[in-house]
């Protein structure tokens, strides 16, 4: 039926629901594991106490908002070299691949360092005055996780190069191992060392230390479309480090400004008190959980729409946007209900307090109703706009929705009108609801495919 309201001869795309299902299944399982082993490690790092829980809950909405820059940077990559794949321009896409990695290696190592050397400022400036227990085990947290930055940074290039080429399943082999790895050293430096947080935060470090080294070795490998060799040798070039930035800084802005938005939402929580802090953190878990198969399908996405855009089939890249939405529609709306079916058993092997587990799966229920549709259609879209190039209208629409919505009625909510977490969630489907309306307006318009990347 798409195809027919599109006016496509299915001989002539280039992934077929079969091809389509190779590259976008991993990626998905990929997310979705990636989310679960979050909320395992969440489980086990509760068993140490409130103060630890609050505390990594805190650390990690700093630590996702600087991930989240390296996945823009991750999602440029993919953008530009499946976009050159598309054209079958093989040298181009090789040297784009390698002013990713160099640009890719300067930005995160700065940034670790600079986390590193200011870390309990940064932490005051950002959550204000919280409890000394849960300064001094953020403090540790985020001094040894921020050491991994630059592994997690060229873990996500490495992954996108393979991405890129259609390659989604090795990815997700490593990412599957790495998991295994870091819930693996939680338990033996938080059950068996008893090190809390600082056994929770090396386990992590180990484990994207492993990504980093297992996927850049199989770069140097010449059974894949993108190949990496003779790092030392690499060069800037800055025409196409600029070329890639263009893409990169405006998803890393959007992405940043994103991240930014929720530490103004976690400084207003944090008010609250300790129940909720603990409840909000497990109810994010959860509504991260739900969401990351549709997120592995718009990561996917990317690349059957950067390819479709580099040779030029505009129409195969508006088919596959809306293909892909459905698919992820469905998946979430049982996503949202087997979440919600375990949410209540995790919170509880978790040992949460009661209070904590009420305010919880209270706004779980409420997410298990409204998510699916508005989310869809706010995020699944976006992913395949972005890919043809069109970052910038992205960036501005987000983040205007993410502060005059999201942050903006959240505080209000909670610091004005009294409302507890669950005005994190009201001012959520507002932002969701809004965004979705601006990105169907946005495909329809047609102006996403107007736009030069390479």
């Amino acid at each position: 039926m798409l195809l027919k309201l599109f006016k496509l001869d299915k001989n002539e795309l280039p992934f077929d629901s079969r091809a389509m299902l190779a590259l976008l299944v991993p990626v998905m399982m990929e997310q979705f594991l990636n989310s679960f082993m979050g909320m395992a490690d969440t489980m086990m790092v509760s068993r140490v106490g409130s103060a630890a829980i609050s505390a990594v809950s805190l650390v990690d909405s700093i630590n996702l908002l600087i991930i989240q820059v390296f996945s823009a940077m991750a999602a440029g990559a993919t953008i530009i070299c499946s976009q050159y794949l598309g054209r079958k321009d093989d040298r181009a896409v090789n040297e784009a691949a390698g002013q990713v990695v160099l640009t890719v290696t300067a930005i995160s190592v700065s940034i670790a360092l600079i986390c590193i050397l200011f870390c309990r400022p940064l932490l005051s400036l950002i959550f204000g005055q919280v409890a000394e227990d849960v300064m001094h085990d953020s403090v540790v947290y985020f001094l040894i996780t921020a050491i991994s930055f630059p592994c997690i940074a060229l873990f996500n290039a490495g992954s996108a190069f393979f991405r890129a080429g259609g390659e989604s399943g090795f990815p997700m082999r490593i990412s599957i191992i790495s998991n295994v790895i870091n819930i693996a050293g939680n338990a033996l430096f938080i059950f068996v060392f008893h090190m809390g947080v600082a056994g929770a935060a090396l386990a992590t470090l180990i484990s994207r230390a492993f990504c980093m080294l297992v996927v850049f070795y199989f770069l140097r490998k010449p059974r894949q479309p993108i190949v990496i060799r003779d790092y030392f040798r690499i060069r800037p070039d800055f025409s196409m480090i600029v070329r890639i930035l263009a893409v990169g800084i405006p998803s890393g802005i959007e992405n940043g400004m994103f991240q930014f938005g929720k530490l103004a939402i976690q400084s207003s929580v944090s008010t609250l008190g300790t129940a909720a802090i603990a409840a909000q953190a497990m109810t994010i878990i959860f509504e991260q959980v739900n969401g990351m198969a549709g997120i592995g399908i718009g990561i996917g996405l990317m690349t059957l729409v950067g390819q479709c855009i580099g040779a030029g089939r505009k129409d195969q890249a508006s088919y596959y946007i809306v293909k892909t939405t459905l698919w992820a529609w469905v998946i979430t709306i049982v996503s949202c209900i087997l979440v919600y079916i375990i949410a209540r058993p995790v919170c509880v092997l978790a040992g949460m307090e009661s209070e904590s587990i009420a305010i919880c799966m209270n706004m779980t229920f409420w997410i298990t109703v409204y998510k699916p549709f508005p989310w869809t259609l706010a995020f699944i879209p976006a992913y395949g706009l972005r890919a043809a190039g069109d970052v910038k209208f992205s960036m501005t629409a987000s983040t205007l929705t993410m502060w005059l919505c999201r942050v903006s009625i959240c505080i209000y909510l909670i610091r004005f009108a009294g409302f507890g977490p669950i005005a994190v969630w009201i001012a959520m489907f507002v932002d969701w609801t809004l965004r979705s309306i601006i990105f169907t307006w946005r495909y329809f318009s047609g102006k996403w495919a107007e736009i030069k990347v390479i």
